[in-house]
């Protein structure tokens, strides 16, 4: 866009880029008022101190403009106010008050009535504040059809500092969260089961954090902070950014291994404390070149790291250390440019190039962060590869020496089966044996006698093959099985068997040899009724009142004297766990077994 300077009558459809006009100050309490050209950069002029300045620019226009005008300022503050020939056309922030707003971080379009431009002479009236050392001034003011210079100048100057701001911003703390995230969950490859995390992950991440704020000042006209402590807060975030960047660089060159590097931590903390105190000498003392010979001495170390660092990346060379060691010099190119420009030069409205260059070191950053997390990665699943063979095969030693276990187990359970089967018959069998062997020697024994003993003898070696396959706790299966073996015993010695056996439930705490003992027990009371009681019926009774399991043998026989219970009866009971009464006279008696 073609733009005229105001020398003579611009016409009405031409922007003028106004450079001249005067300019007065008041600092300390003393006005002067000299001619000026600008741009006008107030901390180069007064060495810093705070104070107010009037600029009068003016301009002719050959005739009255048609179309609505707007005035663009690329750069103007701390505070202002706008007037066109007496006419106040904007107020930015508050003039009576100093060290708060700043208005000088974004480019100013100012819409002008049409009805206030005359054709002649105009003039131009602009009104700062400015605080010490924080960028104030008035760079080169442009007037013309609003069309023109809204969307040619002052859109694309706001692109590039206040949306390209909060684009920077937003970059890094996304850089920065990625980063948090792997440091937090990530620990150091290169010493597994240590715990360490990996430092170049944090180092990113509080980099970026640091450079995130540090950026976003560019959008934030009225920070929380009044402007001495604010400046000091932004200085530390850009040295901490700068610090953490080396540090990541330190991670990245494996430094921290070396004896004769460790050094170079201290001066890297120096950087971010030595920065504090300078800014912080700086704007309190309203003494810019505090930070201006601090920043000095920053870049020189600056320097001497990214050399060092450049070689070690030759030395060794790989991917990402090149790209990082690339993006470092570009850098520290653009930050020396930078403290040549905004901090030595009369030049007012130029901005940092460093915080685009950043973007560069940013991706690096990224690119390395990702590079070491897949390599990270991929480690740890040869880790978890490994770790799920061993755990593999010592599941197939665990499975195999389970089975060899429960073979055994399966052997012992067999022994002891055998060995169970050879007791009873050597307790039940045998005894009732031997007892008819002593009955056949005394010549004493009826047959009857001797052929009852041998019956018990034949039903108790059933009853132990029986006992084989009974479920535990199935107290139905047990009196079923004593039925069917017992039944035809009765029928043939003139006994009426009655059955009143309800369904039960299952007894859980009788295993394989309480069923067996209570087997006997039923079988012993029985028995006592075929070969003792004379009786003519028996009646065997099985319920379950309220959950508990009852068993009941009750015979019509002579009956017995209940205080002298049966000692097999007693020993029988006890190792079943039940609680055993007796009742009897003559017509009734009753042999009770209760799970309680």
């Amino acid at each position: 866009m073609a733009v005229a300077a105001a020398v003579g009558a611009a016409p009405a459809d031409t922007p003028i880029e106004l450079r001249r006009g005067t300019v007065t100050t008041t600092i300390d309490g003393v006005t002067e008022k000299a001619p000026v050209e600008l741009s006008y950069h107030w901390d180069r002029q007064h060495a810093g101190r705070p104070g107010l300045a009037e600029f009068d620019l003016p301009f002719t226009l050959a005739s009255e403009p048609a179309t609505p005008w707007g005035i663009f300022i690329p750069r103007a503050g701390n505070v202002l106010e706008v007037r066109l020939d007496g006419a106040l056309l904007q107020v930015y922030g508050d003039l009576a008050r100093g060290n708060g707003a700043d208005y000088a971080k974004a480019p100013i379009y100012v819409p002008v009535p049409g009805h206030l431009l005359k054709a002649g002479d105009n003039r131009l009236q602009i009104r700062i504040r400015a605080d010490s050392a924080r960028r104030a001034g008035l760079s080169r003011v442009t007037i013309g059809p609003a069309t023109p210079v809204r969307t040619e100048l002052f859109e694309s100057a706001y692109a590039w500092r206040f949306t390209g701001s909060v684009l920077l911003t937003a970059f890094s703390l996304i850089v920065g969260g990625i980063a948090l995230a792997l440091w937090l969950t990530q620990v150091d490859a290169g010493a597994p089961g240590s715990g360490r995390r990996d430092g170049v992950y944090f180092w990113a991440a509080l980099a970026e954090f640091c450079w995130a704020l540090r950026v976003a000042d560019g959008v934030i006209a009225e920070p929380p902070l009044p402007w001495p402590a604010w400046g000091v807060l932004m200085a530390a975030c850009y040295a901490g950014w700068a610090a953490s960047a080396m540090m990541f660089c330190y991670h990245l060159a494996n430094w921290e291994s070396s004896a004769r590097m460790r050094w170079l931590r201290w001066p890297v903390a120096s950087v971010v404390a030595g920065t504090i105190a300078a800014s912080a000498m700086a704007l309190y003392r309203e003494e810019p070149y505090w930070l201006t010979g601090w920043l000095a001495a920053e870049i020189v170390f600056i320097a001497l790291f990214v050399g060092a660092f450049a070689v070690a990346t030759i030395v060794q060379p790989n991917t990402g250390r090149l790209l990082v060691a690339a993006a470092a010099l570009v850098t520290l190119g653009f930050g020396t440019r930078d403290w040549l420009v905004i901090r030595l030069s009369d030049a007012y409205g130029e901005t940092t190039w460093v915080r685009y260059s950043s973007v560069f070191f940013g991706i690096a950053l990224l690119l390395i962060v990702l590079q070491r997390f897949r390599a990270a990665t991929i480690e740890a699943r040869g880790w978890v590869a490994t770790l799920a063979e061993r755990v593999a095969q010592r599941e197939r030693e665990l499975a195999s020496t389970f089975a060899a276990l429960e073979q055994v187990a399966r052997d012992q359970a067999r022994t002891h089966e055998r060995e169970r089967i050879l007791r009873d018959m050597h307790d039940g069998v045998g005894s009732h044996i031997s007892s008819a062997i002593r009955q056949l020697q005394s010549g004493q024994a009826s047959s009857d006698e001797l052929l009852r003993t041998l019956r018990d003898s034949l039903d108790r070696l059933k009853l132990s093959i029986d006992s084989i396959h009974l479920p535990p706790g199935d107290v139905g299966a047990l009196l079923a099985a004593l039925r069917y073996r017992l039944e035809p015993r009765l029928a043939a010695a003139g006994i009426r068997l009655e059955w009143a056996v309800d369904e039960v439930p299952t007894v859980k705490r009788l295993d394989a040899q309480g069923m067996r003992q209570l087997q006997f027990l039923l079988f012993e009371a029985i028995s006592n009724v075929l070969q003792h009681a004379h009786a003519k019926s028996l009646r065997i009774e099985a319920d379950a009142p309220a959950g508990a399991v009852h068993l009941r043998v009750i015979d019509d026989g002579q009956g017995f004297d209940a205080s002298r219970v049966p000692r097999a009866l007693l020993e029988r009971a006890a190792a079943v766990g039940v609680q055993l009464a007796l009742e009897s006279r003559p017509g009734r008696t009753v042999v009770q077994l209760g799970f309680g």
